[in-house]
């Protein structure tokens, strides 16, 4: 497919018609590597898990292309980043843990110590106990006491 031809139809949904013409409703955009390179590598697949298009990079598409894939995304994806960790209830699990997240302060269950996953040497992924996401992109960048809290459980 040369050019991206992305709309949105009556309902919301992204189309995507290809080269044909065809038009593909309910496409949806799925990031490669929705971590480490969230801009770079984005398919758009079909609502039967089939790749129609891959966009190697965000910023290279056109402004109205760019804004529906980047809506889309917004709209799914839903990882708080962990920007401090204020309180923890105990070290030992299930405890209660009291953070500052880039969507505001909040706080979650975590069931394990398993629920706190190494992305790379720095990134974590923390999952609480109704399955929600957690990131913190660089643990480095956290506060002596966030990182004092968080080394408990690593």
């Amino acid at each position: 497919m040369s050019d991206l031809n992305l709309q949105r139809n009556g309902f919301g949904q992204l189309v995507l018609t290809d080269d044909a013409g065809q038009a593909h409703e309910g496409v949806v955009p799925v990031r490669a590597f929705a971590v480490t390179a969230p801009d770079d590598g984005i398919a758009l697949v079909s609502v039967d898990g089939r790749e129609l298009y891959w966009i190697e990079r965000l910023a290279d598409l056109p402004e109205g292309p760019r804004q529906l894939v980047t809506e889309e995304l917004a709209s799914r994806e839903f990882m708080p980043e962990i920007h401090r960790v204020r309180h923890v209830s105990s070290f030992a699990t299930p405890s209660r843990w009291e953070v500052e997240t880039d969507r505001g302060e909040t706080s979650f269950v975590l069931k394990a110590e398993d629920d706190i996953r190494r992305l790379t040497h720095h990134t974590l992924l923390i999952a609480d106990s109704h399955g929600v996401h957690y990131l913190i992109r660089d643990r480095q960048t956290l506060d002596k006491g966030s990182k004092r809290l968080l080394d408990r459980f690593l």
